[in-house]
């Protein structure tokens, strides 16, 4: 074998040996990437998890809003990628705890009952106007003592929050998306969607509940979302009784 064959010989190997451990470091990162989602969202594989959704008023059933669709379509594909299964349930029949499956719940309290008793139970600080009669307060959020009105088509606010019960790491986490209008059950979701790494980062496997803000959906629809704040702690704490019920209270 003379020096040039050798060289060239030697050098095929190289370059396969080279291309066989770039592909083994690739395949060892991505796997370490979708064990690392796979834990955020508490969907190892072939696991099973339940979208909870509101049925469109007056609708046949699991008739839903169009934006409300679009905001399962992206949980499906999230749950999809972590290899695990999804199961939509309408809001009043899931009737279960939870902590066994992974569950998104998507929609406001006014039409999600399901909804309505987590905020109860798991973000007592957090307190919706589900008011039906038109006014300036009608679908504002109240988060400890600040209050988040709701702008049709110019601001428009939702609760995203992944909530565990007992030790973190035990339990299946439940993932909220709770917004004053359909529109931003899916801007949420799509928000989860682009930034559940960096979530990851931050949290872990514990509980956060962040508003957001979704910006003149008139023109952009779902896709300029702001973080308004990180409000964990204050959703989690009690807030005061109504001045009318503490009166009430007091008469009695």
């Amino acid at each position: 074998m003379t020096d040039d064959v050798r060289t060239i010989v030697l050098g095929l190997i190289a370059a396969g040996a080279g291309a066989a451990l770039g592909w083994l470091v690739r395949g060892h990162l991505w796997k370490r990437r979708l064990r690392r989602k796979q834990a955020f969202f508490g969907l190892p594989d072939n696991s099973e998890s339940l979208l909870v959704v509101n049925r469109d008023a007056g609708g046949p059933e699991l008739a839903v809003k169009r934006h409300d669709v679009f905001a399962l379509l992206e949980l499906s594909a999230l749950v999809k990628d972590c290899g695990a299964h999804a199961q939509i349930v309408a809001h009043d029949t899931a009737r279960q705890g939870f902590g066994e499956r992974t569950e998104f719940c998507v929609g406001g309290p006014a039409a999600n009952r399901r909804m309505a008793a987590h905020m109860v139970s798991l973000l007592p600080g957090i307190r919706v106007n589900t008011d039906p009669e038109p006014g300036p307060d009608r679908g504002a959020f109240q988060v400890g003592p600040e209050r988040y009105r709701l702008e049709p088509g110019i601001a428009e606010h939702v609760v995203l929050a992944r909530l565990t019960a007992g030790q973190a790491g035990e339990a299946r986490p439940v993932f909220l998306f709770c917004g004053q209008l359909p529109i931003t059950h899916q801007a949420a979701t799509r928000y989860l969607a682009r930034h559940h790494e960096r979530l990851a980062r931050k949290h872990g496997s514990g509980s956060f509940v962040l508003l957001l803000k979704v910006v003149n959906s008139g023109a952009y629809g779902p896709d300029v979302v702001e973080l308004v704040a990180d409000v964990t702690r204050a959703a989690q704490a009690p807030l005061p009784a109504p001045a009318t019920q503490r009166t009430s209270h007091r008469a009695g």
